[in-house]
């Protein structure tokens, strides 16, 4: 694919376009563990726009366009939610002994949670335990 998925696809990374927007008008303040890359405008929004004055931020993606692949800290710096604009490492407290590493949301694929009586798991739920008494419209 190579090339022609730079071209024409949106969803599987970024697009020529989006590339080259960001080495024309944008420079890059940082990268994540996950290797997404996370740029800022060279210039502020002009004046007579709604956000004028302020930057753009927008992240290039290191694989499939997700926006789960965006650790906290990284998206509180896309929306501008510390103070003095600097990058994330910056701002961050040492990590604590209880926090985990991040993993991609599931959802959709052969790893999500599936609960018993799902269809996925072959659709058996328990017994109903004698404690259900179902309503009735005489009653």
């Amino acid at each position: 694919m190579g090339i022609f998925s730079k071209i024409f696809t949106w969803w599987n990374g970024a697009t020529i376009g989006t590339m080259l927007d960001s080495a024309r008008h944008g420079e890059q303040v940082g990268t994540d563990a996950a290797g997404n890359k996370y740029y800022r405008s060279k210039k502020p929004y002009p004046a007579g726009h709604p956000f004028a004055g302020r930057e753009r931020r927008w992240v290039i993606y290191a694989g499939a366009n997700d926006a789960s692949n965006v650790p906290a800290e990284w998206h509180g710096w896309l929306h501008g939610s510390f103070e003095d604009g600097a990058v994330p490492e910056s701002n961050l407290p040492p990590p604590r002994i209880w926090e985990v590493d991040y993993t991609p949301n599931a959802t959709g694929t052969a790893l999500a949670y599936r609960p018993q009586g799902a269809l996925e798991r072959g659709g058996k739920r328990a017994a109903a335990t004698g404690d259900y008494e179902a309503w009735s419209p005489e009653g």
